[in-house]
């Protein structure tokens, strides 16, 4: 199944109708809804074993555009990396560098640290419990959802 994207009525009338995501975690696909009707559907990334994305319903609580991970990153020091793909729970800084976020574009947080992005999305689980979306679609979503919108994680 193909990503896509598909303007009806509510794109040019954005307070017509609510906005609600479910993300299928068998099938690796998330979906956006607007006044109950499905307006895009892509394939999705979420968490790997030992990090899996929590089932559940949800809120959304913040939208970030330029949101960065406070959690996984990289140590740099002088605009160098000295220690990449750190998790700062587990990986001591080393002596004179800063910790710098992994980029989470379009950032729309439903849980905890949990929430959907922009990023790599590979055809399985492969993130620390968020869920990735392709950049473009990311955008879509990040442009229909708002705080308080419903998210539904299933199986």
């Amino acid at each position: 199944m193909v990503d896509a994207y598909l303007p009806t009525t509510a794109d040019f009338a954005p307070h017509h109708g609510r906005a609600s995501v479910k993300i299928d975690l068998s099938t690796q696909r998330a979906y956006l809804y607007r006044a109950g009707s499905q307006i895009a559907s892509t394939r999705i990334s979420t968490g790997r074993d030992g990090y899996e994305t929590p089932l559940g319903r949800y809120r959304i609580t913040q939208k970030s555009r330029h949101h960065r991970s406070s959690i996984y990153g990289d140590y740099v020091r002088g605009g160098t990396i000295v220690k990449a793909n750190v998790d700062v729970r587990r990986h001591s800084r080393p002596p004179g560098s800063k910790f710098l976020g992994a980029p989470m574009p379009y950032f729309m947080r439903f849980n905890g640290a949990v929430g959907m992005h922009a990023g790599n999305v590979p055809y399985y689980p492969a993130s620390h419990g968020c869920v990735r979306l392709p950049p473009r679609m990311a955008r879509a979503f990040f442009s229909h959802v708002s705080a308080g919108t419903p998210v539904r994680v299933q199986q």
